[in-house]
């Protein structure tokens, strides 16, 4: 991870715990083109571990951990985001592993972050 790179982790982290009361313990973000991805793990609450002990649980965790965070960034727009990459937010896409406690989301920007803040080498 490069510095842009790792203070958009720490953003997502942060936003996700005013919004929804615990973020990752850990982030790790990529940039390829337009899109930031980041690796997260350690999002479970205690009370969501418990809860995922059972299948109506982890159907129910699943849905809030995708589904209702995708409307979260829809209804509080990612600004901090934005301003640090200097470009707009337009989707996420939303994936996690709750028996893992690992999640993916991918942040869809108007601009190549990838050639912008040059992150790869070659």
């Amino acid at each position: 991870m490069n510095r842009m790179e790792a203070e958009f982790s720490n953003l997502v982290k942060a936003y996700r715990k005013r919004h929804m009361g615990k973020g990752p313990e850990r982030v790790t973000t990529t940039f390829c083109k337009s899109w930031a991805i980041c690796e997260m793990a350690g999002n479970l609450s205690p009370v969501e571990k418990f809860m995922a002990k059972t299948g109506d649980g982890r159907q129910m965790l699943r849905t809030a951990r995708t589904e209702m965070v995708k409307e979260i960034y829809k209804d509080h727009p990612p600004v901090e985001m934005e301003a640090l990459l200097g470009a707009k937010f337009i989707q996420l896409f939303v994936d996690i592993d709750i028996a893992q406690d690992v999640g993916m989301s991918v942040f869809v920007f108007d601009e190549d972050l990838e050639k912008k803040f040059g992150t790869r080498n070659g």
